[in-house]
């Protein structure tokens, strides 16, 4: 974990667990020869790893990319063309960085069904895994995000003629798996990575919370309401209420957040692990289910978090001379990292919900069933109740939009859909934190409870409103007009 903490407050030469997902995509799906020349050192920290999918004109449209890859006598390819938005693009803090490069062959059908994926090194590898030629990529710009300072963001353009392996222009690339089926092999690493942007989002969030409770124990600012005497000392501003309220809708959204990306870790683990096919594929479904969210919620609520460490710092929480302004700036790229929320909300709607004939939803309210039967003979039954009456109401409004036929009216709130299925699987979350707990009673454990409490109370009660207007299939702003703006 203390890896994860790190990168997210110090910014590493792209994510690391891009790396990570790269390593893993090529053992499952890559050559003998490019695990043999490429994994090994990504996996001990001296290749680092990119995903190259987006383009300048084409953005998250993947279906739009033009970077082509042409076939060669060899065996290889030589790809041509521009990837934007690339993490790690180019730096000098490894040996090596492996490109891995959506790109259509020649004469490849248009839309998704065209696109392959590519291994593309900076630098060729050897048979005997010394580093060789340069390769044809290089970086055409850097772009100065708003966070994440201490990561390269860059465009890369592949092929032309900056470089020459092999006496010719164009970079040179290796075919992942089979021609066309490119784009689903990337979304095996895209899940995992997405897994990875919701922890690193949890992790900003986490920091900035702990750094503005230590804030509101030290720093000393007005007196209590009921005060008579203005000349009684300051209070530390942790014993008003407002400051309280906000350290505990931190303390909801990050601890919250983070049961949630651990489930999904634990998720991860156990389906190549499982001895029991079943399990195994239990597993499976509900990482496919829950990726979406995982992503998701704590790319905005540990980011809601930021915004209120800010808030504790007071005017302070704005200047550079305290860290949780730059935990903010840094935060707010994750709403955008690995696909918008308008994205997930569309593949958990659109998708997921969906798909295995709904058998990964089913089970899914088996496991907050579970718990909330768990619950209801203990001191916590009221938050079973509270959490029962949502996913009640969540399967009604599931089952209701999955009977749309028009998919443009049902996916336009996809959004809702996800902040209410988000929330209601984060409460279930804080219902599996406090069971855990039995009868400890001490601070932790009354913070715990407390934490949950606010968030059954406070947060949860937010679904209502979305599902509301997801039962009506409001169409607001489907029917609102370019010229209306």
């Amino acid at each position: 974990m203390s890896a994860w903490f790190q990168a997210a407050n110090c910014g590493t030469a792209g994510y690391p667990f891009l790396t990570q997902a790269n390593a893993h995509l090529l053992v499952s799906h890559g050559s003998p020869e490019q695990v043999e020349r490429y994994v090994g050192p990504m996996l001990e920290g001296r290749f680092f790893g990119t995903m190259c999918l987006s383009e300048p004109q084409a953005g998250s449209s993947l279906a739009d990319v033009t970077t082509v890859a042409e076939p060669q006598p060899d065996g290889t390819f030589r790809l041509r063309g521009n990837k934007m938005w690339i993490s790690g693009g180019d730096h000098e803090m490894g040996d090596n960085i492996v490109h891995l490069v959506l790109a259509r062959t020649v004469g490849a059908p248009a839309g998704t069904k065209g696109i392959s994926l590519f291994l593309v090194p900076k630098h060729l590898v050897e048979a005997d895994g010394s580093i060789g030629e340069r390769n044809d990529v290089v970086l055409a710009g850097l772009n100065h995000k708003m966070g994440w300072r201490g990561t390269t963001n860059t465009l890369l353009n592949f092929g032309e003629g900056g470089h020459r392996p092999g006496g010719e222009p164009g970079a040179v690339g290796y075919l992942v798996g089979e021609q066309h089926r490119g784009l689903a092999l990337m979304f095996h690493m895209m899940n995992e990575a997405r897994v990875g942007v919701g922890l690193g989002a949890v992790a900003l969030g986490y920091t900035g919370y702990l750094k503005a409770l230590a804030y509101a124990r030290e720093r000393t600012q007005g007196r209590p309401v009921a005060a008579k005497d203005p000349a009684a000392p300051q209070v530390p501003i942790i014993d008003h209420a407002d400051v309280r309220r906000m350290l505990l809708a931190m303390k909801s959204y990050v601890e919250g957040g983070l049961g949630l990306v651990l489930y999904a870790a634990r998720l991860v683990d156990e389906e190549p692990t499982a001895t029991d096919p079943a399990e195994a594929a239990d597993a499976h479904r509900l990482l496919e289910l829950l990726t979406p969210m995982v992503k998701s919620w704590p790319s905005q609520w540990c980011l809601a978090a930021n915004d209120l460490a800010i808030q504790v710092h007071g005017g302070y929480g704005y200047t550079r001379e305290y860290d949780v302004e730059q935990h903010y700036r840094d935060n707010r790229l994750n709403p955008i990292h690995e696909g918008t929320h308008g994205i997930q909300g569309i593949d958990l709607l659109g998708r997921k919900v969906a798909m295995f004939d709904g058998a990964a939803f089913a089970a899914h309210g088996a496991l907050l069933d579970a718990s909330i039967t768990r619950a209801l003979d203990t001191s916590s039954a009221a938050l079973a109740d509270a959490l029962s009456i949502r996913l009640t109401r969540l399967r009604d409004v599931t089952a209701s939009l999955l009977r749309v036929a028009d998919p443009m009216a049902r996916l336009a709130n996809a959004s809702a859909y996800l902040e209410a299925f988000g929330h209601i699987t984060v409460a279930w979350i804080w219902l599996e934190q406090v069971l855990a707990l039995g009868d400890r009673d001490d601070d932790f454990a009354r913070g715990k409870r407390q934490a949950a409490r606010y968030f059954m109370q406070w947060e949860l009660p937010r679904a209502d409103a979305w599902l509301d207007r997801l039962a009506d299939n409001d169409d607001t702003a489907l029917a609102m007009r370019d010229d209306w703006f």
